[in-house]
């Protein structure tokens, strides 16, 4: 993945053998709110975001994560790329979600990019839809929850993929910004660099350059234990 310089100033310290070593995290990696406050930021039930990042058992049949490589253990803060790609997923749950399908799509993307988290990259969206196809058909996916479809000899993206990308502000190949309103015209975006440290804050803000009166504004919401 390109690195972006304004996503990637935070800073994680490893310790290979006895030398700390200062390591670039992405601002993909960063942790930022609680499964609660995910939820409701993505207006979806606490216990189906769980279910997506974490597993589970359904019908007596055990699934892994959709979202996460691995579970984590207990209520483990959402990072900001799980939700862009939690994001993603919300626009086909009132289908139900093919768990393991799915699982085995995301898998191969993985290993292809060679990310943990594909769906909260843009190549899949735009230059790599060849493989995206290719990776659902491998898959066994479901057409239903296919990002990208043959049509009249040209890949496209299906309306809620297409639909995600638009809701996602880009730099580069990172997601930067999240537009929480499902219309079009909101000029309302979240933005991980704007929460003033406090994970219990989702701050949200209108683009620059916007004429309405959100501009550049921060809005806290409540805590809400997870």
């Amino acid at each position: 993945m390109t690195a972006e310089p304004a996503r990637r100033a935070s800073f994680l310290t490893s310790c290979p053998g006895d030398k700390l070593t200062p390591v670039p995290v992405s601002v993909l990696d960063r942790e930022m709110y609680s499964e609660a406050e995910a939820a409701r930021l993505l207006r979806v039930p606490q216990n189906t975001l769980n279910y997506w990042l974490q597993g589970g058992e359904r019908r007596g049949k055990s699934y892994q994560p959709v979202i996460r490589p691995e579970p984590r253990s207990g209520r483990a803060p959402v990072t900001w790329a799980e939700f862009i790609e939690a994001g993603l997923l919300r626009s086909y749950r009132r289908g139900g979600i093919p768990m393991g399908e799915l699982r085995a799509f995301i898998d191969i993307l993985r290993a292809r990019y060679e990310i943990p988290y594909p769906l909260a990259d843009r190549r899949p969206y735009i230059a790599g839809r060849q493989l995206v196809l290719e990776a659902q058909e491998q898959a066994g996916l479901d057409p239903d929850f296919w990002l990208v479809a043959p049509v009249q000899g040209q890949l496209l993206l299906l309306p809620p993929s297409d639909a995600f990308l638009q809701r996602v502000s880009w730099e580069g190949d990172l997601a930067a910004e999240w537009r929480p309103h499902d219309d079009e015209a909101s000029p309302v975006r979240i933005d991980p660099d704007l929460r003033h440290g406090r994970r219990s804050a989702a701050s949200v803000r209108a683009p620059s350059g916007s004429t309405t009166t959100l501009a550049k504004t921060t809005t806290t919401l409540p805590t809400t234990s997870a």
